[in-house]
């Protein structure tokens, strides 16, 4: 409980705010801990107006779930974070993306200033293999790709405290306006020989790099971009197996949350992704997810 007064109300010390008014006197109760707003007489408590808002797990497993989920290179999955709280699956997967939609309300509030790497990779879905060997395709081809694969857009700023965006769309192509609308003018952007990011040209000073020819030439190279792409591959290989389509964005967002903080210890990121979700209203998508 004091953790959470400290890290919620950081400004004032751990002393309560009012989330209705803004008023910072406040009555305490000894019987249960909430406060009593002096100024417009509402009762709330420490979780009140964030994404825990409503909660009926303890503060203690809340913040073991936090340790948990941010300890995980790779992600964690909602089926081992049940084990490991001991509780329900569903409790775990809401849990889980309520953290992620409070990383990813932090991403999004940045821009790229500096030199990038923009491109494009297909994830989601998946394109079983035929038995036979010579009835087998290219399932990288666009014309075998099922409508679940979506491709995330990824723009990752050079140099280790670089930021990375993502865009989640049909194509590669639908990330022009996303990049043209995140990424300042003037900044010099690597990507590869795809046509459509002709457009970026009038705009930025491109490198282009043809991966036909090399993955780097010449002072052009996606490598950054593509980091971040094998992090979130592996995420999806190995933690959690199936990302569905709609989820797509938010295991995208985490995981440029987690390429960006990467270099930070385990309790700055800890306290970094319990003040997001402290700071972040209700969530409209989660809160009685499984009542719809």
């Amino acid at each position: 409980f004091d953790a959470f007064r400290s890290i919620r109300w950081a400004s004032t010390e751990g002393d309560a705010v009012c989330p209705k008014c803004g008023g910072c006197e406040c009555y305490t109760f000894k019987a249960r801990r909430i406060f009593k707003c002096k100024a417009c007489q509402g009762q709330f408590s420490v979780t009140s107006g964030t994404i825990f808002a409503s909660r009926k797990m303890d503060l203690r497993d809340i913040l073991a779930a936090i340790a948990i989920f941010v300890n995980g290179a790779k992600g964690h999955s909602a089926l081992q974070l049940s084990r490991d709280l001991d509780c329900q699956y569903k409790t775990a997967f809401v849990l889980s993306h309520k953290i992620r939609e409070a990383l990813a309300a932090e991403q999004a509030t940045s821009k790229i200033d500096g030199e990038a790497s923009v491109d494009g990779a297909y994830f989601g879905g998946y394109v079983k293999p035929a038995n036979k060997r010579e009835d087998r395709v290219d399932r990288r081809r666009k014309a075998y790709q099922t409508g679940k694969r979506q491709v995330v857009v990824a723009v990752r700023e050079h140099g280790p405290n670089g930021e990375t965006l993502t865009h989640v769309a049909k194509s590669e192509a639908e990330g022009v306006p996303f990049v043209l609308g995140n990424v300042g003018p003037g900044v010099t952007l690597h990507a590869d020989e795809a046509g459509h990011w002709d457009a970026l040209e009038a705009r930025y000073l491109t490198k282009r790099i043809n991966h036909s020819e090399a993955y780097s030439l010449n002072g052009a190279c996606t490598n950054a971009a593509e980091s971040f792409f094998s992090r979130l591959r592996r995420a999806e290989i190995g933690t959690h197996h199936h990302i569905a389509g709609p989820y797509l964005a938010a295991y995208a967002s985490e995981m440029a949350w987690r390429e960006d903080n990467r270099r930070i210890s385990n309790g700055e990121q800890f306290l970094l992704a319990t003040s997001s979700a402290l700071a972040h209203p209700v969530s409209r998508q989660w809160k009685g997810y499984w009542q719809r």
